[in-house]
């Protein structure tokens, strides 16, 4: 679920590498959902109807997961919009064992106070392992279990998640800080981290959109991190180490995206890709 309109989650890469990687499960079916216009919301709330995905229609609340991915502070409203369109419980606390789980990830799961009462789990860091390792671990647990009792064996065996209701966010002597209230609970998490770029998962036969979208292109991720240490910059700060593609992989990304999406014009992503250490070399294979 990407929390604002489809113009815009349909133009983010990471929406389209969680999408590719867990569709490539054979047990897992992953589905796409967008904040609505203000006037298709009035529209579903007026005739009743719920906020269902793209793929099978089918309501949010019937779902077993719903994962929002938390970019930026403005979308957060729009979480609590796609939430009650989709007939779920706005508090993490009111919902109940047929209700699914509310999951979050992305930069905002890094500072999550602000959405932690209406998030069941984060996931912090890169989300493309955390995102398979969550996805098995529901596989593996029985149905019948309490999801207080899957939320605490999720923290407990999955790097880089967070469970809000196992801690307290309280003032102390340095300053806010979270809390254990659940003795078992472990430690805050470390922070989920894709060792090699080069390894993780990349879509390069992503959905093509249906109507025009912000960055109707092609997108490669060249680098991740930043070589920069300015302590300003959280993208810099939080996607360290620095990793990145070789060439020869980028190309063959290119090729392959070029040929199964019909998309001519290329982006280059990263924090700063005039760092990118064979940027030169890439360019030229890029154009001949």
């Amino acid at each position: 679920a990407f929390p604002d309109t489809y113009a815009i989650g349909m133009s983010h890469l990471g929406l389209k590498i969680l999408y590719h990687i867990l569709n490539l499960h054979q047990e897992v079916w992953a589905e796409r959902v967008f904040a609505p216009w203000p006037d298709c919301e009035a529209l579903l709330r007026k005739q009743g109807r719920p906020l269902v995905t793209l793929e099978s229609k089918t309501p949010l609340s019937k779902m077993d997961l719903v994962g929002f991915s938390l970019q930026y502070e403005l979308g957060y409203t729009n979480v609590l919009t796609m939430l009650s369109l989709g007939g779920i419980s706005l508090s993490a606390a009111d919902r109940g064992e047929k209700d699914p789980l509310v999951m979050a990830g992305g930069v905002g799961a890094l500072v999550p106070a602000a959405m932690s009462e209406f998030v069941d789990f984060f996931v912090v860091g890169d989300g493309e392992d955390a995102i398979r390792e969550v996805a098995d671990f529901f596989l593996s647990v029985p149905p019948a279990l309490p999801r207080r009792e899957k939320l605490e064996r999720l923290a407990r065996q999955v790097t880089g998640i967070f469970v809000p209701a196992l801690y307290r966010w309280q003032e102390g002597a340095g300053g806010p800080a979270w809390e254990k209230i659940v003795p078992s609970a472990p430690d805050l998490p470390i922070k989920a981290r894709v060792a090699d770029l080069e390894q993780a998962p990349f879509p390069t036969a992503p959905v093509v959109p249906v109507s025009e979208v912000t960055h109707d292109r092609i997108t490669l991720e060249i680098m991740r991190g930043c070589v920069h240490g300015c302590r300003f910059c959280q993208a810099g700060m939080v996607k360290r180490p620095l990793r990145w593609r070789k060439p020869e992989q980028l190309l063959a990304q290119a090729k392959e995206s070029y040929l199964r999406t019909g998309l001519s014009e290329i982006g280059l992503t990263s924090l700063s890709s005039s760092d990118y250490p064979c940027l030169k070399e890439l360019m030229e294979l890029l154009t001949r």
